[in-house]
């Protein structure tokens, strides 16, 4: 398997288990646009850096994360061949990581009203009406 088909495997890998483990969809960054960016989106306010390898430099991986960040936290989810996934943080920025998920946690237990115009809006607008809080 060359890498590039490996990265993209480990990409949908990674963002089917961080689905699982944080319970809101994530997927492939790249998968619709084609251009570059966050490897797995769907958890607000990280950056995700993927690498589905045997030999990691941990560091240049980072900075590569710290790079394409944006403003987002940076993180670096890796495994090894049959091995469970890994999440890489500098220490100082743990504070920031347990934010944003609790933040996520709070907001999976009562996600925002669908936005206006959209499928689930129309559904919603029914005789029972939206009822989150």
């Amino acid at each position: 398997m060359n890498s590039n088909a490996k990265g993209k495997r480990g990409e949908r890998e990674l963002a089917k288990v961080l689905t699982d483990v944080f319970g809101v969809a994530c997927r492939r960054g790249q998968q619709f646009s084609g251009l570059g960016g966050d490897d797995v989106v769907g958890l607000p306010g990280v950056h995700i850096e993927c690498k589905l390898v045997q030999a990691l430099n941990v560091e240049t991986a980072m900075r590569q994360s710290e790079e394409d960040a944006k403003g987002e936290l940076p993180v670096v989810c890796h495994r090894r061949n049959r091995t469970e996934w890994l999440l890489t943080v500098r220490l100082a920025k743990v504070p920031d990581l347990v934010r944003l998920l609790k933040g996520l946690c709070e907001w999976s237990n009562h996600p925002p009203p669908p936005r206006a115009g959209s499928d689930a809006a129309r559904a919603s607008s029914g005789s029972m009406g939206a009822s989150w809080r």
